[in-house]
């Protein structure tokens, strides 16, 4: 890949003042009721906003990302974010919208890792795998939660114990949204632990810029020149292979349908891309990973991140069951997402980079959504 190329496309972000349906203001954070649990918990949602009027709601649940309000090309608004109107509705089931996953965000092969000599035991949720931190993981917890001391944010704190899920040691988690007056959701993601453990955290929204519809046009770019293939259950192989002449080769700008139909063996593991890539440069360093461009809307998201791999999903499994917001009926490849990440199955392939955090040790990760037009 020609870095100019990535770097031009993805310096092209720089956002204009923002006019239409909203006028400039002051940023800031506003807390309110978003129901309550079965057990009676109450569950909150907060309402950054930045002085250019973009908006990012937050629940307690899950730390789910509710809705992402932000500009076209004329100035007017809308939500780019799949989920519902009300707490019920995430209660119902859903496939991750918006969710903070963890402990281990994607797949763990047999739900089954050794550690330090020990072999553990996760639940299988996905198949014979285990996916998204099992049954009862990070984004099904109420989260306690704060406005960010600075700013439009919000700090989100949980604590999983020893054995939760599984997974050995108690691991104290905190994440932090903080929106800012260039139109950045900045997600950092600390977690320290008592005992040895995995930790993959990510964030989990599907995006759609046009606000509705299918995101087949959304034109995608990925600063990678490799990829980790999967076997039928969508567990990595252990290759790292090169994008060179094949559909997932995303470092110049791509529609998301333009290839995903193609008879590529990996797209029928996949059921379309469910593909993580190993991102160019250096992991634990922020820079440039994905940019996702509506040419309807002229909406653009541009995704920096400390992270070594990215995910890209393209809602394969979305199949109509699900109406969230305003009504819409989520069909199939309704939304896509790109999950920051350390690789899938990281903790059985010593190969792929550590995602384990000893004590003594923080975790610690950003990625940042640029959101421009």
């Amino acid at each position: 890949m020609k870095t100019s190329v990535f770097s031009a496309a993805f310096a092209i972000c720089a956002i204009a003042a923002l006019s239409g349906q909203r006028q400039p203001g002051k940023s800031g954070v506003a807390r309110a009721p978003f129901g309550k649990m079965p057990d009676g918990r109450a569950v909150e949602q907060f309402t950054l906003t930045n002085a250019n009027g973009v908006e990012v709601r937050a629940i307690t649940y899950g730390g789910i990302i509710t809705a992402i309000r932000v500009p076209d090309r004329t100035g007017a608004f809308g939500d780019i974010a799949l989920g519902f109107d009300r707490l019920e509705d995430y209660l119902k089931g859903h496939p991750f919208f918006g969710t903070i996953v963890g402990r281990y965000g994607n797949r763990i092969a047999g739900g089954k890792f050794t550690l330090d000599g020990r072999t553990y035991t996760l639940a299988t949720n996905n198949g014979p795998n285990h996916l998204h931190g099992g049954k009862v993981g990070f984004d099904k917890a109420v989260w306690s939660a704060e406005p960010a001391p600075n700013g439009a944010g919000v700090v989100l704190t949980h604590t999983s114990p020893d054995g939760d899920e599984g997974y050995p040691g108690t691991l104290k988690a905190r994440v932090t949204y903080t929106l800012t007056d260039k139109n950045e959701l900045v997600v950092d993601y600390q977690a320290t632990t008592d005992k040895p453990t995995p930790v993959n955290l990510t964030q989990h929204t599907y995006f759609n810029l046009t606000g509705s519809g299918s995101i087949l046009d959304h034109e995608i770019t990925i600063n990678a020149d490799r990829y980790t293939p999967v076997d039928a259950t969508l567990i990595p192989t252990g290759e790292l292979a090169s994008v060179d002449g094949t559909p997932f080769d995303f470092r110049r700008p791509m529609a998301v349908g333009a290839r995903i139909d193609q008879p590529h063996p990996q797209l029928k593991n996949g059921n379309g891309y469910d593909h993580n890539f190993v991102l160019n440069g250096q992991a634990g360093v922020l820079r440039a990973a994905a940019r996702i461009a509506d040419p309807k809307s002229g909406r653009t998201v541009d995704i920096s991140t400390t992270e070594p791999g990215v995910q890209f999903y393209t809602g394969n499994f979305l199949d109509g069951t699900l109406t969230g917001k305003g009504k819409q009926v989520y069909q199939r490849r309704a939304g896509l997402c790109l999950e920051t990440q350390h690789y899938p199955d990281s903790p059985n392939q010593p190969a792929f980079p550590s995602s384990i955090v000893r004590p003594g040790k923080e975790y610690r990760t950003t990625t940042v959504f640029r959101f421009g037009r």
